[in-house]
């Protein structure tokens, strides 16, 4: 079966090309799975520079809604997402009277925006290139190819002048983020105790959020160690948790771990796993879904568009959040007041506990997907098997997005609070998106 999974996993990352009366056409291309192509393609650029999830989710959002607005123009009525978010200028039409090829002008427009954002812009480029000379070797005349490159490079310009002005740069060079020892409060954690991810995150530029804040949720249970507080109970939920692991929980807990950057350490050697982020995974989600539905093609660059913008937004609120109540981690807590040998089952990332990230952005996309393609969609999820082995199943994407949620508990990194409230947090988001773009 896995065997089979694999095959089939592979496949969707290939575009396909089926031979004509080459005489006559020469080859046509497959263009259903070049966006898939595209996005996988940018998810091993990500996994291989070991973009923190923040980042990442940056990435996806603007390469996604660039290969969006060139694409869409193949088909009439479809309209701007870009046009009804904050900070972009205006998206340039094709000239009246002038032929394109509008997925060719989404290659050329995802790339350049990808490669803009990127380390690894030599991998993307040998991607670009293998793609744009499929696309000559159909016979596309040469006119039609050079406006296409022409429309996919005006849109991807105004892309990335939103993205230059998204505070990022500026978060680059702000001082160091302290760490002071504080009762309740986040401190760095065990094996490597590394310094706070991107603790300015919440200035970054939302795509459709009024502010950072605008879904600011219930601040967490105070830090109260009396036995009849909520605090001291979710603290005992974690620990007897994994004191009573099975292996159901194990697995689930593992699946949904997507930790970029994870570090293993064996007497005096340090060693690291490096995995997809929680927006690469439901980057693959969406295109199990959009495949395994038959979407068209501007529809699917639609769905990929809006589902990692509001997975961008997700991390964007969740940091804001997440840096205003810097709450302590569980297993500082359990160590501290329970347990001084007690290990997470899986290793704490290294920020601020309250709210969930996996929570928020895994429901904020899984409500915009469900919107989008349905509310009871089985599907099997192979997107893992790559980089864990593993595959699993689910009855819809909601519930999808419940167990990703889920399994921060099972892993020991979260606190129910932080999970229930990131959900909240995350289905805000999600419906602002569904209301804006229906």
């Amino acid at each position: 079966m896995k065997k089979n999974i694999t095959v089939f996993s592979a496949c969707l990352c290939i575009v396909v090309f089926v031979t004509c009366k080459q005489k006559k056409e020469g080859l046509s291309i497959d263009t259903t799975a070049i966006q898939h192509q595209c996005v996988h393609r940018l998810t091993e650029v990500i996994v291989r520079d070991i973009l923190t999830p923040p980042v990442a989710s940056r990435v996806y959002a603007y390469s996604n809604l660039a290969y969006y607005e060139a694409i869409r123009f193949k088909e009439q009525g479809s309209y701007s997402i870009a046009a009804s978010m904050k900070g972009f200028g205006r998206m340039p039409l094709p000239v009246a009277g002038e032929a394109y090829n509008y997925t060719l002008a989404a290659v050329r427009s995802f790339f350049r925006v990808a490669k803009s954002l990127s380390f690894s812009k030599d991998s993307l480029a040998i991607t670009e290139k293998k793609l744009l000379t499929a696309f000559q070797q159909t016979g596309i005349p040469e006119r039609i190819y050079q406006n296409s490159l022409s429309l996919g490079d005006t849109i991807a310009g105004v892309i990335i002048a939103r993205a230059v002005h998204d505070n990022y740069k500026k978060t680059r060079g702000m001082p160091r983020y302290s760490v002071f020892k504080e009762q309740g409060k986040w401190q760095q954690t065990p094996p490597d105790y590394a310094d706070a991810t991107e603790p300015n995150w919440k200035l970054i530029q939302p795509l459709l959020l009024d502010s950072a804040a605008q879904f600011k949720p219930v601040p967490p249970p105070p830090y109260d160690l009396q036995k009849n507080s909520q605090f001291y109970q979710e603290v005992m939920e974690v620990y007897t948790v994994k004191k009573n692991m099975t292996s159901s929980r194990d697995t689930i807990a593992h699946y949904w771990d997507d930790n970029p950057f994870v570090t293993g350490h064996e007497g005096h050697f340090t060693f690291a796993t490096k995995k997809t982020t929680p927006g690469g995974h439901w980057m693959g989600i969406t295109a199990i879904l959009t495949n395994q539905t038959k979407t068209n093609d501007v529809k699917t660059a639609r769905i990929y568009a809006l589902a990692a913008a509001a997975i961008f937004d997700g991390f964007i609120s969740c940091w804001d959040e997440k840096f205003r109540s810097r709450k302590v981690r569980p297993i500082t807590a359990i160590r501290e007041h329970i347990d001084p040998n007690w290990n997470a089952l899986l290793q704490t990332p290294p920020f601020p506990e309250y709210t969930s990230a996996h929570s928020v952005i895994t429901t904020a996309a899984a409500t915009v997907l469900t919107s989008q393609l349905g509310s009871n969609i089985a599907f099997h999820d192979i997107t893992e098997l790559e980089y864990l082995g593993l595959d699993r199943s689910f009855p819809s994407i909601l519930a999808a997005a419940d167990e990703a949620a889920i399994s921060r508990l099972y892993g020991g990194i979260h606190f129910r609070s932080a999970i229930m409230e990131g959900k909240k947090q995350g289905q805000q988001i999600g419906q602002l998106y569904n209301s804006t773009f229906k």
